[in-house]
């Protein structure tokens, strides 16, 4: 079956789960509200010519200063006699025209000057970037000021010194993307492809900065309307009889005691006008953000959210443990689906204790992880259910600061890709105390001394020397065992390593493992190891639980499981592992993919895949069997049934 194929199968039909543009921007209150608001506004802007109102320029001093609901004059008239309602309504339309076109001249020339700059680099960005420097370098309102003054007042005059002063601030946010992206892999492929510079910039590059530009100019709009309303107000802007909201607003400054109405009213349009644009450009900004396309548009908090019954809480174990999780249920909401990434776990993990937990990618081992000290990111996902036990201690019940101490402290982490893990910016001796100091009350000095004896019992080669080096000086070896030292830095009583050898040589992967075993024997700390490696497994783990589609299926000791498999899923991953010195073993992939964990389908999850499924398989739920206290699975037909437990 062709890949495409697959993929059509797999998708579900229907509506699609994650919500579209409109409805992100629906679900944002505020900036619902601002996009009405400035929806009708433009409107009413727009049908100015069609609109039954009195010429906006026609001055009738007998008229003058009428207050506001007078018959025939809805907010009054002006010192001159001119209808405000007309004036204002004809003001924001040139007011909006100015704001808008001041934006497009800015993002363009600002946008194109960042981007030559930091995809050249050398002297062209250098002399570019210096430019912007003396532009920046002037208060923006004066040198606007300057700008009109050399140009003559007037409000063509006004639109491009406001464009012009609002240029830096484009160019330097794409230039620092720019300079980025033009170093990136993509880039490079484009490169090799034969394409030319500009292609590069304006096919490759340019789409990938194209939603910074769009935030830019959705928030910028309010900024122009009123630095061009600023202008006006001093004269320098529209002339007469040309008005625009600013102008209007300084017109009745002279009258703002006796008749107050002619400058409140103009000065509460520029606030409605840009404040609904700043609502609307806000949500616009969510919404091309793909970090929060996760239908909330709430950014992640510190800690999971907790969404369970408090009635219906597991008690803790009889076997006790140091870590003790019980029916612990993660969900990702996203749109109007509900992902059920870990669906009822159960894991008990001893002090010195080893614990694997193998399964495909996407099988719910790492959000189990991660659920535990509630590092899984709220929205989109929460903890729906179950309860995680530190030394009798329910972690899901504990206090934002308790979580803060005992992470890092009584449990660490140890995660995939270094690089990604430690900072860049800073040493690998100052993140070491950092971690260190942050539960201990040490000195410099002695945060210093500590962090050697970390680097030393990692064996880490010139642990001194090794303390000013920043993480991409040294080897992917060498900032693993750097994360691990940082894990260890607390005497942590559960150490959990989230494939912490997946990305390593295999010469490597075997030093970590060994360095592993030997700390975890010498400091008696439990360790919660995630592999989807069955060969790791057997060289570090006490015992072993298999992840399927967010639940365990099978559980027991480590030496049980790998010669007497019980579940098809765990009997197909061994045979998916190498055997040195049996070149002529088959190995078998699994057919199939596993299944979406939104619609899972009633039964056995694996039933799809599994070469021993019976029409039983496929209905109602299918519990963890344990047949002693350590061997357990989740099937009805298990294998090997003859064999002992």
């Amino acid at each position: 079956m062709s890949e495409a194929a697959l993929n059509s199968q797999s998708r579900p039909k229907g509506k699609p789960a994650r919500p579209g543009t409109a409805t992100l921007l629906l679900n944002n209150t505020l900036a619902t509200s601002g996009l009405i608001v400035l929806t009708l506004i433009c409107l009413i802007a727009l049908a100015a010519p069609v609109l039954p109102l009195p010429d906006p320029d026609v001055t009738a001093p007998a008229n003058r200063l009428i207050p506001p609901f007078t018959a025939g004059h809805l907010l009054g008239t002006d010192d001159l006699g001119r209808d405000i309602l007309s004036r204002l309504i004809w003001g924001t339309r040139v007011s909006l025209a100015v704001g808008l076109s001041a934006t497009f001249i800015a993002a363009l020339f600002g946008s194109l000057l960042g981007l030559v700059a930091g995809y050249a680099g050398g002297r062209t960005d250098a002399l570019i970037m210096r430019g912007i420097d003396m532009v920046m370098a002037f208060p923006y309102i004066l040198l606007a000021l300057a700008i009109v003054a050399v140009l003559g007042a007037g409000l063509l005059n006004a639109l491009y010194a406001i464009a012009l002063v609002n240029i830096p601030f484009f160019a330097r946010n794409i230039r620092g993307m720019t300079l980025g992206l033009s170093r990136r892999e993509f880039v490079d492929a484009a490169r090799l492809s034969g394409k030319s510079p500009p292609q590069i910039l304006f096919l490759e590059i340019l789409p990938n900065v194209m939603p910074v530009i769009v935030i830019t100019m959705s928030t910028t709009v309010g900024w122009m309307i009123l630095e061009t309303a600023g202008l006006s107000f001093l004269g320098l802007g529209a002339q007469p009889p040309q008005a625009d909201l600013g102008s209007i607003l300084g017109q009745g400054r002279k009258v703002l005691f006796t008749s107050p109405h002619v400058s409140v009213i103009p000065g509460l349009m520029i606030f409605v006008l840009v404040m609904s644009i700043n609502l609307f450009g806000d949500g616009v900004r969510d919404i091309l953000d793909p970090r929060l396309r996760a239908g909330s548009l709430t950014r992640p908090v510190a800690r999971t959210e907790v969404r369970r019954d408090n009635s219906a809480i597991p008690k803790p174990s009889a076997r006790g443990g140091v870590l003790d999780v019980r029916q612990m249920r993660t969900e990702f909401q996203v749109g109007s689906s509900v992902y059920k990434a870990v669906g009822g776990v159960d894991l008990n993990l001893k002090q010195g204790e080893c614990l694997g937990i193998v399964g495909e990618s996407g099988s719910g081992k790492s959000v189990t992880a991660m659920s535990i000290m509630g590092l899984v990111p709220t929205p989109p996902g929460r903890i729906a259910g179950g309860a995680a036990y530190l030394d009798g201690e329910d972690l899901f019940a504990a206090s934002d600061r308790r979580v803060r101490d005992l992470r890092g402290g009584s449990v660490a982490y140890v995660f995939q890709d270094p690089l990604s893990t430690l900072h860049p910016l800073f040493t690998i001796g100052e993140q070491l105390k950092e971690a260190i100091t942050a539960h201990q009350p040490l000195s410099n000095t002695q945060a210093t001394e500590k962090a050697v004896e970390l680097l030393s019992l990692v064996r880490m080669p010139n642990a001194r020397k090794r303390l000013g080096a920043y993480p991409h000086e040294l080897s992917g070896g060498m900032r693993q065992r750097v994360c691990i030292a940082m894990a260890l830095a607390n005497d942590a009583k559960v150490l959990i390593a989230d494939e912490p050898t997946t990305a390593l040589d295999v010469t490597v992967q075997s030093q970590i493992l060994t360095l592993m075993n030997g700390l975890r024997r010498e400091r008696n700390s439990a360790i919660l190891f995630i592999t989807h490696d069955f060969g790791v497994v057997s060289a570090l783990c006490d015992r072993v639980a298999v992840m399927y589609a967010g639940r365990i299926v099978e559980t027991g000791r480590t030496e049980d499981v790998l010669n007497h498999p019980k579940h098809p899923y765990t009997a197909k991953l061994i045979e998916c592992v190498p055997v040195l010195g049996e070149p002529e073993r088959r190995l078998d992939a699994i057919e199939g993919r596993p299944p979406v964990v939104d619609k899972l389908p009633e039964g056995c999850a694996f039933a799809d895949r599994c070469p021993f499924v019976q029409a039983d398989c496929r209905r109602g739920e299918i519990d963890l069997e344990m047949s002693s206290p350590e061997r357990g699975v989740r099937c009805l037909h298990p294998l090997n049934e003859e064999a002992p437990a």
